[in-house]
């Protein structure tokens, strides 16, 4: 986080901490809309709540009007399944709920892993209504808490906030900062880093394969096309000027090279895989420790 005397506003939301750090300390009444907003999303966007949308979703079929930012998480989405060939898809819910990460958070698997359904076959997703032809457990893990974060700088940009640094327990957003050294945390232990990298004005997020692990051998990165933990690659950082494309594209990293990738989005990257090699952009603003 910045030096000085800078201010934090620490609070949980969405099943995470997170830290939003400024110059002055923010007022009462924008702590108040920031957790507003927060208790919004988690209201139409969580799986684990038992009076969100999605939760409702997955009882009934229908048609469901969600708030503005459905639009661009939606066409986001359908991109990288494309991009993936199905394998990234918000409709892997029912086998995270199926290998035990449910909404009681009883990391017991309860059946083998599931594939997702094809998206076209359940799911009509035009702007900011989502139609489910058939009960269908929607899961936006993968780039949910990066649209969060946006969600949340637009508070602070919209009363006039424009130096902070938002840390959603790792995904980062900073503006109106300067560089900042951000280590990126080695994949098998947590106490120790990989490398360092130059933030500035950007966004940075990781997704890794250690982060939420249970059971034999299970994680929450599934692939789509089969409901199974990906085994490849183990850790993966993604740089975008916005939260919700770094947050999305670290998880497409997990099944599509950084450079395909590169070819539709514009943000750098890095990988590490499995057997220890690791793969990057050539403008990752990084250092990789030997």
């Amino acid at each position: 986080m910045p030096g000085g005397n800078w201010q934090d506003f620490v609070f949980d939301g969405i099943g995470t901490r997170w830290e939003i750090s400024t110059p002055l300390p923010l007022g009462p009444f924008l702590r108040a809309r920031l957790l507003a907003r927060v208790e919004k999303f988690d209201a139409d966007w969580s799986r684990f709540r038992s009076d969100s949308l999605v939760t409702a979703m997955a009882r009934e079929p229908g048609r469901y009007d969600f708030p503005a930012e459905a639009d661009q998480l939606g066409e986001l989405y359908r991109t990288l399944y494309r991009l993936s060939g199905g394998a990234m898809t918000p409709l892997i819910g029912a086998s995270l709920e199926r290998l035990g990460y449910d909404a009681d958070y009883s990391l017991r698997p309860a059946g083998t892993a599931l594939p997702a359904p094809a998206w076209d076959t359940v799911l009509d997703w035009t702007e900011t209504a989502i139609t489910a032809h058939a009960p269908v457990v929607l899961d936006i893990g993968a780039a949910g808490k990066g649209l969060l974060v946006d969600l949340l700088a637009a508070e602070l940009a919209a009363d006039g906030v424009d130096s902070y640094v938002i840390d959603a327990s790792g995904d980062l957003l900073a503006h109106g900062v300067g560089a900042m050294q951000v280590g990126l945390e080695h994949p098998y232990n947590p106490e120790q880093a990989i490398g360092i990298v130059q933030l500035e004005s950007r966004s940075l997020c990781a997704s890794a394969a250690n982060r939420r692990v249970w059971g034999d051998g299970l994680h929450h990165v599934l692939d789509g096309m089969t409901g199974q933990p990906v085994r490849t690659a183990v850790a993966t950082w993604a740089m975008a000027d916005t939260a919700v494309l770094a947050d999305a594209l670290a998880t497409a990293l997990f099944f599509v090279p950084g450079s395909e990738l590169q070819e539709t989005f514009p943000f750098s990257w890095l990988t590490v895989f499995s057997d220890g090699s690791a793969a990057y952009s050539e403008e990752f603003e990084g250092t990789l420790f030997t």
